[in-house]
């Protein structure tokens, strides 16, 4: 069973009255001739923490709504990347410390990342796999919440089978408020034009 939320579609001149930015981008419109949310980010943005490289990063743009409990994010991406790690996609979070995001990651110089962040007591991860494209990389992305878990998913189109890219653990009590949406960011140099075709959001009542 599931009960709609938000099903933004862009078509309009305002944004939803639920949707809210976090670290709002530099430039960002509603584009009537495509019915697209676009926007353009900022250098040096991104969230990431600790893991590795040592940084901490909280500082990507993030259009979100607040969810009460399990639910299903969805949302059709069209990104136009100018830098390495260009990304856009979609975020399920809670703090600054615990929170999951999924995009494609551009690559200039080999296939670009298609891959999952998982953050954790202030501690991030990266599952990652080839993501091919002829041009500038279309996908549909999906989060699941099932409590303290999450499916990620993603998709060519919306015609096309939802395929599997991770199954995450979140350390947060089941039914604890979070903030979902989509989310771009540019670790390196600015440029990055990110488009949002639609972004939908369905609550969810799971058997389990």
């Amino acid at each position: 069973m599931h009960r709609t939320l938000l099903h933004e579609t862009f078509d309009g001149t305002t944004l939803h009255p639920a949707l809210r930015w976090l670290n709002p981008p530099p430039a960002w419109r509603l584009d009537p001739a495509t019915s697209r949310l676009v926007v353009r980010t900022a250098a040096e943005t991104d969230f990431w923490q600790r893991t590795h490289y040592g940084f901490r990063n909280d500082n990507g743009h993030f259009l979100y709504t607040e969810v009460p409990g399990d639910a299903a994010i969805t949302a059709k991406i069209h990104s136009f990347p100018a830098h390495q790690y260009d990304q856009a996609g979609l975020m399920l979070r809670f703090s600054s410390e615990c929170w999951l995001k999924t995009s494609v990651e551009f690559e200039p110089e080999g296939p670009s990342q298609l891959g999952a962040v998982v953050t954790n007591r202030g501690y991030s991860d990266w599952s990652l796999q080839d993501f091919l494209y002829d041009d500038s990389p279309v996908y549909c992305l999906r989060i699941r919440r099932d409590g303290e878990d999450c499916i990620v998913e993603y998709a060519r189109d919306q015609a096309s089978p939802w395929r599997l890219l991770r199954i995450a653990h979140l350390l947060v009590e089941r039914g604890t408020p979070a903030f979902a949406g989509f989310y771009a960011c540019s670790p390196k140099g600015s440029g990055y034009r990110a488009e949002a075709e639609y972004l939908k959001v369905e609550l969810l009542c799971f058997s389990s």
